[in-house]
């Protein structure tokens, strides 16, 4: 749902081939797919868990024989997902709510990387593409401002390690805070959706490598590189 069928579809207007991955049902979107005419596996799995995230990597070459563009953008934000009327302080925050962002957030991207890496430096060609995150979330969204920061900086080290292996790895900034339809009606009516992205993720996907670690925005239609 959210940014990810969002990013689902803007791939399959281009006729991609697409493997789907998320915790939840992927029903709806993977019928949403098929009307659209293309191919799209649909694979359950928890992106925090690195034997889920190995076996999907495996499970997606062998039906489609490579992976050309791997999206991070499975993310959690709790005080919409869990009906928490608001972020809790640090003060005040437990050790398991800081564990599931940082874990789902920084972590899957983390281990999806890991894995969808051996196989894109192995064929040295590849695209991976990091969700950012919106701005604009409250003062005391720690966990989840610190998650999506952090994968900022995990894009720019993994960009230099791959760097001669002519894999691309790039992260996407919203440019501010999207809300998705699990979000509650007051931010869905005050807050962009997932549409104002556009095109966003599939110009991502055929930058160069001259921009490889870069973390770009879409504006007017097209990729810039924001400044650090």
């Amino acid at each position: 749902m959210g940014i990810g069928r969002h990013i689902a579809h803007s791939f399959a207007h281009e006729r991609a081939k697409l493997a789907l991955v998320d915790i939840a049902s992927l029903d709806k979107v993977s019928i949403e797919l098929r009307e659209m005419g293309v191919e799209a596996l649909a694979l359950n799995a928890d992106v925090g868990v690195e034997e889920q995230v190995e076996d999907v990597v495996s499970r997606v070459i062998s039906q489609y024989g490579a992976i050309d563009v791997w999206v991070n953008n499975a993310g959690i934000v709790p005080h919409f997902s869990w009906g928490l009327p608001r972020w809790p302080r640090i003060s005040e925050m437990g050790k398991d709510y800081w564990d599931r962002v940082l874990g789902t957030n920084l972590g899957g991207t983390f281990l999806c990387t890991k894995h969808v890496l051996r196989h894109m430096e192995a064929n040295r060609s590849g695209h991976i593409i990091n969700l950012h995150g919106g701005g604009g979330v409250g003062s005391t969204a720690t966990a989840y401002a610190v998650s999506k920061d952090a994968i900022r900086t995990f894009t720019r080290f993994a960009a230099g390690e791959v760097k001669d292996s002519n894999v691309c790895v790039v992260a996407i900034a919203p440019g501010g805070a999207i809300a998705t339809e699990n979000a509650p009606d007051e931010a869905r009516a005050r807050m962009p959706g997932p549409e104002s992205l556009e095109n966003a993720f599939v110009l991502a996907a055929q930058v160069s490598m001259e921009l490889s670690g870069e973390t770009l925005q879409l504006r007017n239609g097209e990729l810039v590189v924001l400044p650090w």
